[in-house]
């Protein structure tokens, strides 16, 4: 008996031993696996990363250009678009980038986005967004769900993840959302019902111009909310020459000037005129039939520079969407201290006083856009542009300006983008439509106005402060 349970007791250490080499070696060839399993999931999901490229960024940028030109928006209202589509895609990219900083307590009353709930593709997200807030400003959503459309397929047949792409789409939403409600206390609704500019029976006040005498645009855009300057008004330049009729006066002199520098115009001045016209408004007449011709806004030639002096430079994504955002910034403040400035001078275009005393035949080289001279749209909002560029990507920045191929026109090159800004400044005077001091006082106008910009933006941590000096410019 006492055998049979030694017996026993042996068979039982046994058969333990047994089981826990058993198990020792189950649980071994299960932790294999599922190390296997973990490391195949892990392929899988690097195989569904898929990358946004900053030229998907670039493709976007241009769409929402082609759509702004379709709709015929306003120089400053293209403006307004560009800004927060750009902001909205920045703001996403910021969060996944340490050296980067939000917007949100920078820009007047944006507040910092929500966080992602759910796993999310940042980049994926930063475009969704973009495109969202772009297409909620356009008329013709359908050419923008046209680019969504090629763009969802793109990311599909490249192979990424349903679960991550539909939070990433999810996300954008939530960002989108929140990016008009601010949007929407800009003072841009308030200003669609105001009254229209009142034309004045003084001689020295601008009035409609030929060929189509369309009313002023925009009157009250100094109402908009500015991004970072403090006040529609805060640079406000030196007074135009006062208006005179006198042959001896120093206005009459700055009219003949204009008035000389189309008639002896040769053809590089022709091209240069033609090459920064930049005017939505032409309106082109054939007897009784009068059609416009569709033409790049001048905030949207300089988003093209902007694309290009990106892919010089190889830049990524997130630099590529910081100079989008910085430059459209600028072009958006800047348009609204242009356009207080205009309406408070409300000066004769130089069209409307050469017809009226000198030469009732005479003719501007460039069709005079419909809003007040003084100052030069263009020398404002290209200075603070190309200051902004130059902060991103440096000074002596050589490159060839193709933006306007696609509508026509021959390429242009230039050293450096202060050196584009201040042929396209100058090209109002030889198309006919500004006299030099709205030009010179419209460049040191756009000089402070991106001045004050860079030294109160930042979007990299430790940014050094930045002062815009003379030899800057």
């Amino acid at each position: 008996m006492k055998g049979k349970l030694h017996e026993k007791l042996g068979n039982e250490v046994w058969l333990n031993k047994l089981l826990h080499n058993l198990s020792k070696s189950v649980k071994i060839k299960m932790v294999s696996l599922l190390a296997g399993l973990s490391l195949l999931i892990a392929c899988n999901s690097e195989e569904k990363e898929v990358k946004i490229t900053p030229e998907e960024m670039h493709g976007l940028m241009q769409q929402i250009t082609d759509v702004i030109v379709h709709d015929i928006f306003s120089p400053p209202v293209a403006a307004r678009i560009y800004s927060y589509s750009t902001i909205a895609a920045y703001e996403v990219l910021a969060q996944s980038d340490s050296n980067y900083v939000s917007l949100a307590g920078q820009l007047k009353e944006l507040n910092p986005l929500p966080k992602p709930k759910m796993p999310i593709q940042s980049d994926v997200a930063a475009l969704q967004s973009m495109y969202l807030v772009g297409k909620a400003f356009i008329f013709s959503e359908e050419k923008m769900e046209e680019w969504h459309q090629k763009w969802e397929q793109q990311l599909m047949e490249k192979g990424i993840d349903q679960q991550i792409y539909d939070n990433s789409l999810q996300y954008a939403d939530t960002v989108s959302k929140h990016i008009l409600k601010w949007a929407s206390s800009d003072n841009y609704k308030e200003t669609r019902t105001m009254s229209r500019h009142s034309l004045s029976n003084q001689p020295q006040h601008w009035e409609p111009t030929p060929p189509a005498y369309m009313e002023a645009i925009e009157p009250h855009w100094n109402l908009i909310r500015t991004f970072v300057l403090d006040s529609s008004n805060q640079f406000i330049p030196n007074r135009p020459t006062p208006f005179s009729t006198d042959t001896t006066s120093q206005f009459y002199k700055e009219v003949m000037q204009v008035y000389n520098a189309v008639k002896n115009a040769d053809q590089e001045v022709e091209e240069i005129a033609g090459f920064w016209d930049c005017n939505p408004y032409v309106m082109n007449v054939q007897g009784h039939v009068m059609f416009a011709t569709k033409k790049i806004t001048p905030g949207g030639h300089w988003m093209g520079i902007t694309k290009i002096a990106c892919q010089l430079d190889s830049a990524d994504l997130l630099k590529s969407s910081q100079a989008y955002s910085l430059t459209a910034i600028s072009l958006h403040d800047a348009f609204i201290s242009c356009w207080d400035e205009k309406f408070r001078s409300n000066l004769i275009r130089p069209e409307t006083y050469i017809n009226r005393y000198i030469d009732e035949d005479w003719k501007p080289l460039l069709q005079t856009p419909p809003f007040p001279e003084y100052t030069s749209g263009h020398s404002v909002i290209s200075t603070a542009a190309a200051l902004a560029l130059t902060d991103v990507f440096g000074d002596n920045f050589h490159f060839v300006d193709s933006t306007e191929s696609s509508y026509g026109l021959p390429v242009r090159t230039f050293d450096s983008f202060v050196n584009a800004s201040q042929e396209a400044a100058i090209s109002r005077l030889y198309g006919g439509i500004h006299y030099m001091p709205a030009i010179e006082n419209g460049v040191k106008e756009g000089k402070a106005i991106a001045g004050f910009i860079q030294n109160n933006l930042s979007f990299k941590k430790q940014n050094d402060t930045k002062q815009i000096t003379q030899s800057s410019y």
